[in-house]
This record gives C-alpha cells, structure tokens and sequence, in this order.
C-alpha cells in the first residue's frame, strides 16, 4: 500500500525585505512514495501571478463574475473545461460545426507522420487538447493499447492529467510544446533504421517520456531556482531540478490513475526508471555527454540497436532532438516557436529586473531580440554538433 505525504510549501523569500514577497506561489507539493522507493511528485510548482491583473480586478469587479469569465474564454473551451473534462455529456452538439473541426483534426492525424505537421492548427481544432488526442492516435496506430492491454477510459484519464499538470500560461513551456514534441518523436520512431529494430516497450516509452518531458514547467530556468533559493533546488540539489521534477511529477501521475497498475511490478519498476533516464537527457546541461557518446558510437561504428542499452540510448538522442527541434520545422511554425520561447524568457528577465535579481542571459528584453537569441541558439547547436 503507498503511502500519501503532504507537504506544504511557502514562497520564495529575498534578503532584502521589500523584495520580502511571493514571488513564486507554491499551492502544494504532493508526493507519493510506493514499493519501488521512487519518490513521485504531482503539482510541485504553480505559474507566477500577473499583479497588474489581480489589481485590475480588484477595481474593476467585473471578471470575478461567471458572465465575465465565460466571455473572456472561448465558448467551445469553456464548454469542455467545466463539463466534458469532468466526464458530463452533453445533451445536445455544442456547435453546428463541431463535427466539421473534428472531421478537420481526424484528416490531419492521418498525416501525422509528417515533418510539416501544424501542431498550432492541430490544437485549434481539437479545442485545446492536442496532447490528450494526439496519445490516444498514437497509442492505438502503435499497437500499445491492445500489446499492453490498457484502458481505454484510464488511458484519457492519465493523458488529461498530464495535460492539465502543463501551465497554460507558459508562452513555450506548454502542453502545446509537449504535443509538438511528441509528433516530432512519432517522426524519429518511424524512421526505417530504428523502427525495424523498436519494440512496443521502446514505443510507449518514447511516447509517454516526449508528452511528459517538461510537466508542471514553471516557465522559468534552472539558474533561476537556484538563485532564488526554490525548494525543487534545494530537493535535487541543484543539479537536474527541472528534469527530476518532470520525472517525479510523471510517476506521481501514473500511479495515482493506476494506468500501469494491472503491469507485472518489475515491469512498472523498469518503465519508471526509463522514462527517468530519458526525461533526464533533456537536460541541457548534459548535451555534450550525449553528443561526445554519439560522435563515439559513430566513429567505432559500434552501435548495436538489437541491444537494449543501445535502443535506449538513441531513445535519449531522439527525445534531445525532439525537444528543440523547432527550428528545424518549416518557417510558419518555427517562427511562432521562436516567438513564444523569446517571450518566455523576456517574463523571465523582467521578474528577474522587478526584484533586482542579475537577468539570465537571453532574457533581457532591452538586449536580446528575438533574432539574436534564435542565432544563438543556432549557433550553438551547429557548434555541438560539428
């Protein structure tokens, strides 16, 4: 039996006592500890409060009403976010043209393989649940639902946890990102060199690591929880913080909807772990050692995908290139990511700038434009890979 262990935590406080405010709001930190000895975690940080906002309604009065509310949100998102979500049925169609968008979602899925797939598109017409709707296709063109004999209702269950655990008001760090890496990893495990050679565990593994990767994003960096004394980096010791808490938030999620539960517990043991190691390689900090590994693998030519150390290895590669492979995508979509990931890191460096903190490079609004971070980027990634 687990056993559940709340935590409470408070906020970030500063040396200097007018900078004495939240500056990051913690509702709760939820762990769960179960025989495999993994600590998981769900809902350890929480998106950053807009005070203008908060200050604008207070004088205003007007958005705390539910008339006010449901006229700033889309009807159609509204819709499925207080009733659908939470498994009401509608008694009647939401729209006249419902069954036209779905049709519309349906066509794109069926080129879903493709590297120009419009995953901003793909999200419009599934009202906001590309993650959720894109697993479920997946899960089933793979095989996995049948192979590992999965529910089909926990199976959504799980998939719109995850979904929900992303911050929807992350400009990059969204579930709208985890959508699109997953695509770019469905791509990567179709190609005829490594797909001969993957197994239905490699699929689901790959799959679950890309839609989970970046869960719970606070929309800011690691220097930045370091600096501010954040306790997910005081919890993993500065090294990996973001990472280990995807990871552990992951966990926390499996289990608590029981979607492996059914599963041998040395099979569970083993996909926690994996899905650690994967969603560990994401870490940036890390791109060396896996690039000093590959360019070993390749000169030696020692490469061997009929070992599983070796599958999982370019399992970690694919899930690196998926992850900031944007640039890479056709201009229409690489500029709107371009333009998200700029503006997440200028919220960064003006928080950084409100409380007098030293702004991270790329995060200075005043100094970094939008095509110098992207040439940056760039750069650096071309540097790594010569």
């Amino acid at each position: 039996m687990s056993c559940l262990m709340v935590e409470r935590c408070g906020e970030i406080l500063f040396e200097n006592p007018d900078q004495n405010v939240k500056c990051v709001c913690m509702l709760g930190d939820v762990r769960l500890r179960g025989q495999t000895g993994v600590p998981a975690e769900r809902r350890g940080s929480y998106p950053f409060i807009d005070f203008r906002l908060l200050n604008n309604t207070t004088h205003s009065g007007e958005i705390g009403t539910k008339k006010k509310v449901k006229r700033l949100l889309s009807f159609q998102r509204y819709f499925h976010a207080s009733r659908l979500l939470r498994g009401i049925i509608p008694q009647a169609p939401l729209h006249l043209l419902d069954e036209d968008y779905l049709g519309q979602a349906r066509h794109m899925l069926s080129k879903v393989g493709m590297w120009d797939f419009d995953i901003f598109l793909f999200d419009r017409l599934t009202n906001g649940n590309s993650l959720v709707t894109l697993l479920c296709h997946l899960f089933n063109t793979h095989g996995l639902i049948h192979h590992f004999k999965l529910d089909m209702v926990t199976l959504h269950r799980f998939l719109v946890m995850v979904q929900e655990d992303y911050h929807s008001q992350n400009p990059y760090h969204n579930a709208v990102h985890a959508a699109d890496v997953t695509q770019a990893m469905h791509c990567y495990l179709k190609e005829p060199k490594l797909a001969s050679f993957l197994t239905p565990l490699d699929i689901m593994l790959g799959l679950l690591a890309a839609a989970a990767h970046d869960v719970d994003h606070p929309g800011v960096n690691q220097p930045f929880l370091i600096k501010t004394n954040h306790h997910l980096a005081n919890l993993y010791q500065n090294m990996s913080v973001l990472e280990n808490h995807h990871w552990r938030s992951t966990i926390g999620m499996l289990r608590e909807s029981r979607l492996l539960a059914h599963l041998p517990k040395e099979m569970t043991q083993d996909i926690e772990q994996q899905l650690g190691s994967l969603i560990l390689a994401t870490d940036i900090n890390r791109q060396n050692e896996f690039l000093t590994r590959l360019r070993t693998h390749l000169h030696d030519k020692d490469l061997r995908l009929e070992d599983g150390h070796d599958r999982h290895f370019m399992l970690q590669i694919a899930l690196k290139c998926a992850d900031i492979c944007n640039p890479c995508r056709v201009w229409e979509m690489s500029k709107q990511w371009s333009e998200r990931v700029c503006e997440e890191f200028y919220r960064q460096g003006d928080l950084e700038q409100k409380f007098e903190l030293e702004i991270s490079p790329l995060c200075n609004q005043q100094k970094d434009s939008i095509p110098s971070i992207q040439i940056g980027e760039l750069n650096s990634i071309l540097i790594l890979n010569e």
